[in-house]
């Protein structure tokens, strides 16, 4: 322990503005259009807003849940996720926690010792690797999503970064940043190479709700006793301000992260897990199709304009810039696009990306979108 009044070595290797896209004033003196964190413009639907939760209705929403969360929200994640999946799941088998991140932080917890390696499928969700940072274990960069075509070569990338200190390996699919699927045959031969490694697999599947073509697999449905499968109502139904998320996976593994989740945040948010039930239980279903539809021709739209293929699922973009960086770096071409208004993410927040930024194109009102890809598409000259 550091002595007053300095700071800790995970305090201090851990960033807290990954999504920064350096927000100078606009040249326009208006406010630039928020392309660099991965939100929804729209609101939650109608039955899953703090507005339509009462105490008359839900007395005691106001104390705390379980420790693992709402019963009845538990017994419901473990239907919904078991239809999806394909694999029988047991209440005991999930944890409704504060957030996605909160509840892959408490996986990194419960799993992970300090001076273990995890192989972080690259570019990759960059709040894993401070996580990792934060409990002392090396995050080890895997690119493979802007690099790699076949499940052979997929595996190969994660032979040659893997070494004896690896207990586990992180993905998400459809793939926050580049808007891509993961698709069965990598999986398939991904897992059992996890399987012949004996490694902890982390499956980020918060944004199943958004494929837009192909096939989202679940990669617990391959390597069930192995598997955390991580999900979130933020991404999935508009909630993000809620935090609520849960966890799937070996009653062994969610007891531990339960462990780690009581002396961390306690529980959930008990109003939030009311929501999320109501949005399980049909309240939300007709806003997802709206939601992944209106999303779809969004990302439809805004790659064109690029010059990109189009999005397969996520709501994002990963964007080469290369040939727009001068000797001022990607820095510069973050300052320059502040300045036209237009705020992006910087591509090494994702892994070794020092020639790339990420756009969420559902972060702003649809207009806001168009008018913030234009002013990058014009800035790149494209």
């Amino acid at each position: 322990m550091p002595p007053f009044p300095e700071l800790s070595a995970a305090a201090g290797a851990v960033n807290d503005a990954v999504y920064s896209g350096l927000g100078r004033r606009p040249r326009s003196g208006q406010p630039p259009v928020p392309l660099h964190v991965g939100d929804t413009w729209m609101e939650p639907a109608e039955g899953c807003r703090m507005q339509d939760l009462t105490v008359e209705a839900n007395p005691g929403m106001h104390r705390y849940s379980a420790v693992p969360g709402l019963p009845a929200l538990r017994a419901r994640i473990a239907e919904f996720h078991g239809q999806r999946s394909g694999i029988t799941t047991d209440s005991e088998q999930v944890i409704v926690t504060a957030g996605a991140t909160a509840g892959l932080a408490a996986t990194v917890a419960a799993l992970v010792s300090p001076g273990d390696e995890v192989l972080l499928v690259a570019p990759y969700w960059p709040l894993i690797g401070g996580s990792l940072r934060a409990f002392g274990a090396r995050p080890v960069d895997v690119p493979m999503m802007t690099e790699i075509n076949t499940a052979a070569d997929a595996v190969a990338c994660l032979e040659r970064h893997a070494s004896q200190r690896s207990v586990a390996v992180y993905w998400n699919t459809p793939h926050n940043p580049t808007g891509r699927v993961i698709p069965r045959d990598w999986l398939e031969a991904m897992v059992d190479w996890a399987r012949r490694r004996d490694l902890w697999i982390l499956s980020d599947d918060v944004y199943e709700e958004y494929l837009f073509d192909g096939e989202h697999v679940y990669t617990r449905s391959l390597a069930p006793e192995r598997t955390i499968s991580v999900h979130s109502f933020s991404k999935a139904y508009g909630m993000a301000g809620n935090r609520c998320g849960y966890l799937v996976g070996p009653e062994s593994a969610i007891n531990g992260v339960k462990r780690i989740m009581t002396n961390i945040n306690y529980s959930a948010c008990t109003a939030s897990q009311l929501a999320a039930l109501n949005a399980l239980n049909g309240a939300a279903d007709k806003w997802v199709v709206q939601a992944r539809a209106k999303y779809a021709e969004l990302g439809r739209w805004s790659a064109k304009r690029l010059g990109l293929p189009a999005p397969q699922g996520s709501t994002f973009l990963f964007v080469d810039v290369a040939d727009k960086l001068d000797e001022r770096g990607l820095d510069g071409l973050l300052g320059d696009l502040a300045e036209d208004g237009v705020m992006v993410a910087p591509g090494p927040s994702f892994g070794p990306y020092p020639n790339h930024v990420r756009i969420c194109f559902t972060a702003a009102e649809p207009d806001a979108v168009r008018r913030g890809v234009e002013l990058l598409a014009r800035r790149l000259g494209r």
